[in-house]
């Protein structure tokens, strides 16, 4: 049945797309919690509503925006180098477990403090699913907004139960690092046979 909407192609970048966002997902949810426990029960609410707000405007303008910048040559090998860095950087605490949660300075005597330092967590951590994600998608528009929309509800939704099943399936985390592997190989394929062949 899905081969009759998409090709093999399609079906194999959705595929990417799907894990990678499963791989990534979790971080961005994991910190607007922590952030939030730091304030009493009336306020927490407030903050995890404004800061998934904040997060998903965010990761609509850097999707936007890096779905154009790798269309650039010489970015893309850009784009696929830092993606190395952050499959390095995923083996180590996801697979190895050295990541340890780490205690994010929170002011908790200002709301408006709080919604800044979920956004600038956010901003940081949603540059590796937007990278990853618009790179697998390619010019591929409508798997691209498929992505987005299911790393929105993937961090607004399961993110916590997709924490718990990494941990416990490393076969998941592995896919996922498999399918950010590929599309760091191809950006930087593809940038250094235009730039150089």
């Amino acid at each position: 049945m899905l081969s009759d909407l998409f090709g093999t192609e399609q079906i194999i970048i959705l595929s990417q797309i799907i894990f990678i966002d499963l791989v990534l997902a979790g971080d961005n949810a994991i910190i607007i919690g922590m952030v939030a426990s730091k304030f009493p029960i009336e306020q927490r609410k407030k903050v995890i509503f404004w800061g998934i707000g904040g997060a998903v405007i965010l990761r609509i303008i850097l999707t936007l925006l890096t779905a154009y910048l790798l269309q650039i040559t010489g970015l893309r090998l850009i784009g696929g180098l830092l993606l190395l860095y952050i499959i390095y950087k995923l083996y180590m605490d996801v697979i190895k477990g050295h990541g340890g949660e780490e205690d994010i300075k929170v002011d908790n005597s200002n709301f408006i403090r709080a919604i800044w330092t979920v956004l600038l967590a956010d901003f940081t951590m949603s540059l590796d699913n937007v990278l990853g994600v618009a790179g697998a998608a390619g010019d591929h528009y409508v798997l691209l907004i498929f992505g987005l929309i299911l790393s929105i509800v993937l961090m607004a939704t399961a993110a916590n139960l997709i924490s718990k099943w990494i941990t416990k399936y490393k076969w998941i985390a592995w896919v996922g690092l498999f399918a950010i592997l590929i599309v760091a190989a191809d950006l930087i394929y593809t940038d250094i046979k235009t730039l150089f062949l």
